[in-house]
């Protein structure tokens, strides 16, 4: 396609000519005419007698209407197309702190296709993979960003008028940096740094000025969500029993001090406020009519931190719109940032089935509660099994209602094969490897087999009790087909999909594989034992291979080298059981050992969370949970 854009057009020239080639257009003076017009407040696409014209209120939006003219060119003679943006702000919030750091040549290709489905904002979450000077060991082997790779990202985002801007932790979240005996004498507990110290505020001010450096925006989210410990490690040896919430208010004053002389803007969750609030024990945000807030606690919460409300949860408009009053209460009348979430995390298949409806419902309350500025996040817990990628369909959702009241389900899907090249039927295909038999309708519970089936050991079969009289052999198998069915090879993402293919033919085979062993050993059956250490755990081994090797090819093509380890070793584990279990089983089938006590044992239901009680398949947060029942480390209470 040629285009002749007519107009001011000089700061969109640097972006049309980086979306060229991904919208495969050329520009020419005897291009197709397409007059811009710069209009507050609408974004409108037309086509009328070979004439085309884009009118668009702010930057980000051209990129969008440039994208919809060439979306719908061919389609018809003449088209009219006019949206109204809903948010001041909306975009993803990438999660960089759990091993899998993206690269800057992922964030420009990230950032392209924001700037398509017309999405404004990012906001990069890093609680220590970025440098600072004097403290070596913050980011050490973490693929922590120099200062010039986040100037690169922020260059590159305002290029389309996307607005990047840091999300920190200045106070719990900090595991990884207190971990090092350097940086001991910052902590409170494992994770928390401790309060009424002056180095811990020298500290967050170099913080605040190294990770907000690099970016034009001035916006900074400091975090401060999820510190239940604060208080309660040596800062309760140093300076005795204080109440939870007086610590933090004035931790959370010297921050704020911090940031007013670094000239920022803040933000931070207000999770820990809702917590001290609530008189019911359990999560916050599940718990939603046990809210009571008092007079004197809001009014010690300040006003010129804007709270941040994360919800990732509720399927129903109903409890966002009442959590959104709870936050406007704590605010004083100030409307928070809302934070929803695609589920990513903890599973090797993002979870759409609960993305999905949580987000529309989420979506829908903050355009009637007048909530302005919206994110989505990506989280990565326990190393980023998943990708940042494949939560692209969740993203194009966010879009959509950034631009219409009412999102249709054709509306969501034509979008998102425009956008990425993929039909959502592909992105859809990945909920199924953990919305499997034996979970509630759209996997609301999170179950995750797709991650303990893998990991899991199979002599000692943790989860096998909780998969008993599932078919998910015959489950795996027929998905494994229909994701290979909906592959595209000439897409540029369908390397996406390598991984869960292989993954899919891993646990066809593996998924049940410590039942039918257990079974065996039960029933005496030698020589099924026998064919399964020479024959099934070696084909089961090699499958296993090919996952790893596609699951490196995948890592490194997006991230930074630092945290593949982690998931190399998982794999690793796997395979040296596998050869191990073999080698038992034989010992046992060829009478060198008179039992095998792994399979001696009874199988147990995993844990609270499992199918026996209406909550799904199951669910296991943790790796190290998965693989063994045994010590893997021990967690001193502050190391």
């Amino acid at each position: 396609m040629r285009l002749k854009f007519e107009g001011q057009t000089e700061e969109l020239s640097a972006g049309i000519g980086l979306m060229a080639e991904d919208l495969r257009f050329t520009l020419s003076d005897d291009g197709i005419p397409v007059r811009v017009e710069r209009t507050p407040n609408v974004l409108e696409v037309r086509l009328e007698q070979g004439q085309g014209t884009i009118r668009y209120g702010k930057k980000h939006e051209f990129f969008r209407a440039l994208g919809l003219f060439i979306q719908h060119y061919g389609e018809k003679e003449s088209f009219h197309i006019e949206e109204h943006p809903q948010f001041d702000a909306i975009g993803p919030q990438f999660d960089l702190s759990r091993n899998a750091v993206l690269t800057v040549d992922s964030f420009k290709e990230w950032i392209r296709k924001l700037a398509l489905m017309g999405l404004n904002s990012m906001i990069l979450y890093m609680e220590d993979v970025y440098e600072l000077e004097g403290e070596p060991y913050f980011g050490y082997m973490r693929g922590r960003y120099s200062f010039a790779e986040l100037k690169a990202i922020d260059d590159y985002a305002d290029i389309f008028g996307i607005e990047a801007y840091p999300s920190i932790q200045t106070y719990a979240h900090l595991e990884e940096f207190l971990k090092w005996e350097q940086a001991a004498h910052y902590r409170d507990t494992r994770g928390v740094l401790l309060s009424d110290y002056e180095p811990t505020y020298e500290l967050i001010e170099k913080m605040l000025a190294a990770a907000t450096a690099p970016f034009r925006s001035k916006k900074v989210n400091i975090g401060m969500d999820e510190a239940e410990e604060l208080g309660r490690g040596k800062y309760l040896d140093r300076f005795g029993y204080k109440d939870r919430f007086d610590v933090m208010i004035q931790h959370l004053s010297k921050v704020r001090q911090i940031a007013q002389k670094l000239g920022l803007e803040p933000c931070m969750y207000g999770d820990m406020f809702l917590k001290m609030a609530s008189k019911a024990e359990g999560d916050h945000y599940v718990f939603v009519k046990n809210v009571e807030l008092s007079e004197e606690m809001v009014s010690l919460i300040p006003n010129d931190v804007r709270l941040v409300y994360w919800d990732f949860f509720h399927t129903e408009e109903k409890d966002y719109s009442y959590l959104i009053d709870i936050h406007r209460q704590l605010g004083r009348g100030q409307n928070p940032i809302f934070l929803g979430g695609i589920w990513t995390w903890n599973c090797f298949g993002t979870n759409y089935g609960l993305s999905l409806k949580t987000s529309d419902a989420a979506l829908k309350a903050c355009k009637k509660e007048g909530v302005k500025q919206v994110y989505v996040a990506m989280w990565g817990d326990d190393g980023m099994e998943n990708n940042h990628f494949n939560a692209l369909l969740g993203i194009q959702l966010y879009a959509e209602h950034a631009y219409s009241e009412e999102v249709s389900t054709e509306q969501l899907h034509q979008r998102v094969k425009f956008c990425t090249g993929m039909d959502a039927e592909a992105f859809l295909s990945l909920k199924y490897l953990d919305e499997t038999p034996g979970s509630v309708p759209d996997n609301t519970e999170q179950s995750n087999p797709s991650k303990f089936l893998l990991w899991q050991d199979v002599l000692l079969g943790l989860f096998d009790k909780q998969i008993e009289g599932l078919e998910l052999s015959e489950h795996y198998a027929r998905l494994e087909q229909v994701i290979h069915e909906r592959r595209n090879p000439e897409v540029e993402l369908d390397y996406l999909f390598e991984v869960p293919e292989q993954l899919c033919r891993v646990l066809a085979l593996k998924s049940q594989l410590g039942i039918d062993l257990k079974q065996a050993y039960d029933n005496g059956q030698l020589e099924k034992l026998k064919d399964a250490a020479l024959h099934v755990l070696p084909e089961l081994s090699q499958r296993v291979n090919a996952l790893r090797i596609a699951h490196r090819n995948q890592w490194h093509a997006m991230y930074k080298p630092f945290g593949w380890e982690v998931l190399d070793i998982r794999y690793g584990g796997v395979l040296t059981r596998l050869e191990s279990a073999s080698a038992r089983l034989l010992d046992y089938a060829e009478g060198r050992v008179d039992k095998l006590e792994e399979l001696e044992q009874e199988r147990l239901v995993f844990g609270q969370r499992n199918r026996f009680n209406n909550k799904g398949a199951g669910w296991s947060s943790y790796y190290f949970r998965i693989a063994s029942p045994n010590v893997f480390f021990h967690v001193l209470p502050i190391f």
